[in-house]
């Protein structure tokens, strides 16, 4: 009897859960390895990477990797007014991000500013309410479907809260 190599299939079978690395295909887990890895443990880091203060008006956007056209970049989004606050702790921020990774990692930071309307001021009373999320209102009570517009509605209430 002949035995057949089929290319195609796993020549190893594994018996239980596979890891979710595992899974992905081969472009997919060269994009991470290359940036995901580095975004996302800034994001998880961010506050302990920029301190308290820093932490409650900004946030990384994106990171882009060097290449043989630019250097490693990382975009940063700055609520308006703060923007001077964060050009004075850029040598900071750079240092603590190359520091906590243990190789040069950054090396340019750019602001993005934002306008940030988080706060209103209605008869001497701060309320919290996000003018973003209103602008949405229109849309979600467009849609038809009763269980999405419900579920769309908790989304922005779960917004809210954080």
């Amino acid at each position: 009897m002949q035995i057949k190599n089929n290319t195609k299939q796993r020549s190893q079978s594994i018996q239980g859960l596979r890891s979710f690395k595992d899974t992905l295909p081969k472009n997919v887990k060269k994009i991470i390895n290359r940036k995901g890895h580095i975004y996302s443990e800034t994001l998880s880091n961010w506050k302990y990477i920029v301190g308290v203060e820093l932490f409650k008006v900004c946030f990384p956007k994106t990171f882009k990797n060097s290449n043989k056209f630019g250097v490693s970049t990382l975009v940063i989004m700055v609520k308006r007014g703060h923007e001077v606050d964060m050009e004075y702790s850029k040598r900071d921020i750079i240092n603590k991000m190359n520091s906590f990774f243990g190789y040069s990692v950054v090396e340019k930071l750019k602001f993005v500013s934002f306008d940030c309307e988080q706060e209103i001021v209605i008869e001497g009373k701060k309320s919290n309410k996000n003018i973003e999320i209103n602008k949405y209102k229109k849309k979600i009570n467009d849609v038809k479907n009763e269980k999405i517009k419900k579920s769309l509605i908790e989304l922005t209430k779960v917004f809210r809260e954080k």
